[in-house]
């Protein structure tokens, strides 16, 4: 019997299982690698494969290109930072209220945009990413503008942070699994194929985009905030147009539209830009030339790789014919 991709359900659980078995390489990851530096770098890519598996499931699943993603964990950033910087808030006090003002923001975001399409959501999104970044790079008596913020930390050991970020990451991708299983996910996957369509059905169009909207942003604000106290320092680089390249670059090369996509690209592409971080500038020409090829050649990305080799191995070869036929 042959391995398909057929069934929706289908597809997914495969896909999750995919994902978990990432999640368990990673998990693994420190015993070999035990140079603190790298394993900050991983850290950093589960930042990275947060706020990649937040556009996805705006970008991939509900068909809305926004370019405002690193916006929002900027956003989760400073939220939490400004709270213990001003008021002396602890973290369990910044990270959550750090979420619920992402979440509202994205909400407002969404009822705004609800109805632009292509370039025009994706301009106005840009133009909304760039207002916050200016914003806070110039409300210098509030936020010290582009001297940066400094964020208390959490944990002392980077082990400690490695697998709770780890863990958060897991959990994100186990849910955004059981909400594409729910009838919720088949309507988001019916607005990106056909709004028209699925308006005629009485699928809600702008329930469900403000609520996926107000999800990715949830998303993206609670990976900023852990980002923040991580690195013990938010600036107002987070909201730079070249960090939503980055995540657009890991979603596309790792597979848009797809679960173990967004979790393979971000660790693929951040680990890769270490490694490229010597030359310059140029890392993100390779990225963008990657970035290029794939959607022109691989709409599946790297995902689609695997699940055509999945599709060749499970396939059997017809049994031959007997002599008497």
């Amino acid at each position: 019997m042959a391995v398909t991709f057929n069934d929706t359900r289908m597809r997914d659980q495969i896909q999750l299982v995919f994902s978990l078995g990432i999640f368990a390489l990673v998990a693994l990851l420190p015993a070999i690698v035990r140079n603190e530096y790298w394993q900050g770098v991983l850290i950093v890519s589960m930042y990275f494969a947060m706020l990649a598996a937040a556009w996805n499931l705006l970008a991939g699943y509900t068909g809305q290109f926004s370019l405002a993603p690193a916006a929002f964990g900027m956003i989760g950033a400073y939220v939490t930072g400004l709270l213990s910087y001003h008021f002396n808030a602890p973290p369990l006090v910044g990270i959550p209220a750090a979420v619920v003002v992402a979440a509202a923001i994205g909400f407002g975001l969404g009822r705004i945009v609800l109805r632009l399409r292509g370039p025009y959501l994706a301009l106005t999104t840009l133009s909304f990413a760039e207002i916050c970044r200016l914003v806070i790079s110039n409300s210098i008596e509030i936020t010290r503008g582009d001297l940066g913020l400094s964020v208390p930390g959490i944990f002392d050991h980077r082990l400690t942070w490695y697998y709770v970020m780890l863990g958060v990451l897991v959990v994100i991708q186990l849910g955004l699994y059981f909400l594409l299983r729910a009838p919720a996910g088949l309507y988001l996957r019916a607005i990106r194929d056909d709004e028209i369509a699925a308006a005629s059905r009485g699928v809600k169009i702008v329930l469900w985009k403000t609520n996926a909207f107000t999800l990715s942003a949830a998303i993206s604000g609670l990976a900023g905030a852990l980002y923040g106290h991580f690195t013990q320092f938010v600036s107002p680089e987070l909201g730079l147009l070249s960090q939503t390249g980055i995540i657009v670059s890991m979603v596309v090369i790792g597979g848009l539209a797809t679960l173990p996509g967004p979790i393979g690209g971000a660790f693929l592409v951040y680990v890769a830009s270490e490694f490229l971080r010597d030359f310059g500038g140029y890392q993100l020409i390779v990225f963008a030339l990657l970035v290029i090829i794939f959607a022109r050649f691989f709409r599946e990305g790297l995902w689609g790789f695997f699940r055509r080799a999945i599709e060749r191995t499970g396939r059997r070869p017809a049994p031959a014919p007997s002599a008497a036929e």
